[in-house]
């Protein structure tokens, strides 16, 4: 069972050329999210890697859930669920620019490879709990390859 990761240089190219196949007017399979809200969200998670964007304090409940759900993710190598729920700071329901969003999702792309190359990702997550660079290759991966499948890409 291969576990993609965004730090296997191979998987990395394969979501590049991802979201460079993805179109202004491709249409979801599931969800609320148009295509260009879809990259800013995506864009948004990343950002979060980055320390770019940070997530309010949840409780010991949400947090246990969180953490299980990591674990879970990472011993069977499940995806995310259709229409998880997710922090209201990530939700992008407001109109967006098409090339503008693919644009800047691809260039946080690109810093977030960069970054953890350097070994400077965040010890720890919200939702997830501690978390090393390899639980952020492998759930970033996991989070861009749900939203490219919901466009079928």
């Amino acid at each position: 069972m291969v576990k993609k990761s965004l730090q296997n240089p191979v998987y990395f190219e394969e979501m590049i050329q991802r979201i460079s196949r993805l179109t202004g007017n491709a249409s979801g399979r599931w969800g609320k999210m148009n295509v260009s809200q879809m990259l800013t969200h995506c864009d948004l998670v990343l950002k979060v890697a980055l320390g770019k964007v940070e997530l309010p304090e949840i409780n010991i409940i949400f947090k246990a859930i969180g953490a299980a759900t990591r674990i879970e993710m990472q011993i069977f190598n499940n995806g995310i669920p259709r229409n998880m729920p997710t922090f209201q700071k990530l939700i992008v329901n407001f109109e967006c620019d098409f090339d503008e969003s693919k644009t800047n999702l691809l260039n946080t792309l690109k810093e977030f490879r960069t970054v953890s190359e350097h070994k400077d990702l965040p010890q720890s997550h919200r939702l997830f709990g501690k978390m090393t660079e390899k639980d952020w290759g492998f759930l970033e991966y996991k989070h861009l390859d749900h939203h490219l499948k919901q466009f079928n890409v």
